[in-house]
């Protein structure tokens, strides 16, 4: 009895390469055709517990079958997520240049307003002069600098009378026709 268990042992290994159950029933058929007068046949309980054996194997092969494409399909996507995740580096680090690039335009412009800045005040400044010196020539007007406040007097004509011919080494002589009275002014 032992070596009949033996040889559908040896019938159900994997270097056939068929599905065990294929393999228990062409022995079954195997052994119909040709019984042998030596071994008895086969008890029905042993075939059953044979053919779950056979069937387990199956699903467990089918599963294992299933889980490797699974792990395939793991790794295809693990090796996209790779050359996106190199190609999502490469363009961070040319968006860093280029956000390096511009923090140095925005340098070199932060510099120029500054100046620009200075040149504005300096301009205004300019401009408020201009503005004075065109008031100041239009009216043919004479401004004197750093006499006193109040040195004048209460009579601004006679003070600048006497004093401009000393200060300037000119003398004015009066219009002619016109008495000494009348230049005072009214």
């Amino acid at each position: 009895m032992g070596e009949p268990a033996m040889t559908r042992g040896k019938a159900t290994g994997k270097a056939t390469g068929k599905p065990a159950r294929q393999l228990l029933f062409s022995e079954a058929l195997r052994q119909q055709k040709h019984p042998s007068a030596e071994d008895p046949p086969p008890l029905p309980c042993a075939n059953m517990a044979d053919d779950m054996q056979g069937a387990t194997m199956d699903r467990i092969l089918q599963e294992i079958s299933v889980a490797s494409r699974k792990l395939e399909d793991m790794d295809n996507a693990m090796v996209a997520l790779t050359v996106e995740k190199r190609s999502m580096r490469l363009d961070i680090a040319g968006f860093q240049s280029q956000i390096s690039g511009l923090n140095q335009r925005v340098a070199t412009v932060e510099t120029q307003v500054a100046s620009w800045t200075d040149r504005d005040l300096e301009l205004s400044h300019l401009r408020s002069k201009l503005t004075d010196l065109e008031d100041r020539s239009r009216r043919n007007n004479v401004r004197l600098l750093r006499f006193p406040e109040g040195v004048e007097g209460a009579d601004i004509f006679s003070y600048l009378r006497d004093i401009l011919p000393k200060l300037t080494d000119i003398t004015f002589d009066p219009p002619s026709g016109v008495s000494k009275g009348a230049q005072a002014g009214p």
